[in-house]
């Protein structure tokens, strides 16, 4: 058995926080290791980071994520009884409902939705003198996912719907007043999507759209019965609050058009194959998810270590995408590195790795490639803006990290209309 480092501290909760998406890949770094012991809310775990780590956890069946996650991020991220939290057939059916709603002609009706909605803002924002585009860019998200799901919303509507999403997304990887927030908020999403869920199963076949909100209503489980309500609406959030989370890439997207502008001509002029290029390289580079925790189901090996059931293991996501064994110069923003990237499930993992099909990644992973790539075409293509002076630090110390000026735009005006 391979001796494993072990940091000095006794528990490491509050150096987490503190360090953030570092907080493995300093360590592993500091260990010139793989692989670190720790406790964390003083419950033993294990820190992995690189290729080989993600191949381990990605064992199908290995663990699950069941107690993987502390109670107040699940109950913001996913909740009880939702995909994330099954196991085996139970989880495989539940999966195979999300995956049947990521097919090309389902992603083309929300990305037709999502530019239509951008577009008809461009508009509002050239009356603006300023505009915050995270903010902004969450209520398109918003609208555009609700109204594909089958669900329309007004304006005070969506302000509010907006408002309890964002602090879920706001609140996950966080403690204190942020995590309170997205708690109380998401009380009142749940009520609100299991009145959804229950005006869905009360409509008759010859009534029902074909909508993903149908979908999930009438999803049926392994038992041939419809979940709970709860469950249901859970569910629905987990399809609405993961979209609406997206932008934070978008925003990110647009820093990197900022800060290396030699791009946006390029993708202006759609040059084959650099959205696709671009888009990965803002998942890679950009800090959002940070980690992913299992609970080991039975004993296995791996480095020669043993490992039991009940084991908590956390993979390092942001470390992995940065790890310099896989990525030249992965500290530096670089998209043509893609064009010979060899499209592993395990080195590039900014959402989770292993397979769709029979792992818990990320199912709507390719809705959110289209969605970045659909925003840089409205970027590049449908309208111009300056970018003032700001703040664009990014504190990776921060859970989920984003641009502390949320990226301000001003002197927002079409694409080819006269100044």
């Amino acid at each position: 058995m391979t001796h494993i480092p072990r940091t000095p501290a006794f528990d490491c909760s509050k150096a987490f926080l503190d360090n953030g998406y570092q907080f493995i890949s300093e360590r592993c770094r500091e260990y010139a290791s793989d692989i670190f012991q720790t406790r964390i809310m003083l419950r033993p775990v294990y820190c992995v980071s690189g290729e080989d780590a993600a191949r381990m956890f990605y064992v199908p069946g290995r663990f699950t994520r069941n107690g993987a996650m502390p109670p107040t991020t699940l109950s913001l991220l996913q909740d009880h009884g939702s995909v994330l939290t099954l196991d085996d057939e139970e989880h495989a059916r539940r999966k195979e409902m999300f995956m049947g709603l990521m097919g090309p002609a389902r992603l083309a009706q929300l990305m037709e939705l999502f530019e239509a909605e951008w577009r008809r803002r461009i508009p509002v924002w050239q009356r603006q003198p300023s505009v915050i585009l995270q903010d902004e860019v969450e209520q398109v998200l918003c609208r555009s996912v609700c109204q594909w799901v089958g669900i329309s919303l007004d304006e005070d509507e969506l302000r509010q719907r907006t408002a309890e999403l964002t602090a879920m997304i706001e609140g996950a990887g966080s403690i204190g007043p942020r995590n309170w927030k997205g708690q109380l908020l998401r009380q009142r999403t749940e009520r609100w999507a299991r009145e959804q869920i229950r005006a869905a199963r009360g409509l008759s076949g010859e009534d029902r759209p074909h909508t993903p909100l149908e979908v999930i209503a009438h999803h049926t489980a392994l038992h041939g019965h419809h979940p709970d309500y709860k469950t249901a609406a859970v569910e629905l959030l987990n399809l609405l609050r993961p979209v609406v989370a997206v932008a934070r890439y978008i925003t990110f997207s647009a820093l990197a058009l900022h800060r290396y502008p030699q791009y946006r001509e390029r993708l202006a002029h759609a040059e084959p194959g650099l959205a696709e290029m671009f888009v990965q390289e803002v998942r890679r580079y950009y800090p959002f998810f940070p980690v992913v925790g299992g609970i080991a189901r039975e004993p296995f090996s791996w480095r020669e270590h043993q490992f039991q059931a009940g084991d908590w293991i956390l993979l390092d996501l942001h470390g992995t995408n940065h790890d310099p064994r896989l990525w030249q110069q992965p500290h530096d923003f670089h998209p043509e590195q893609f064009a010979s990237w060899d499209r592993s499930p395990f080195n590039f993992i900014p959402q989770g790795g292993g397979e769709y099909s029979h792992g818990h990644r990320c199912a709507g992973e390719w809705l959110t490639i289209e969605l970045l790539k659909s925003a840089l075409h409205l970027l590049t293509t449908s309208m111009r803006y300056e970018v003032p002076a700001q703040n664009l630090d990014i504190s990776l110390s921060r859970m989920p990290a984003t641009i502390h000026s949320r990226f301000i735009i001003s002197q927002v005006h079409p694409a080819g209309s006269v100044q």
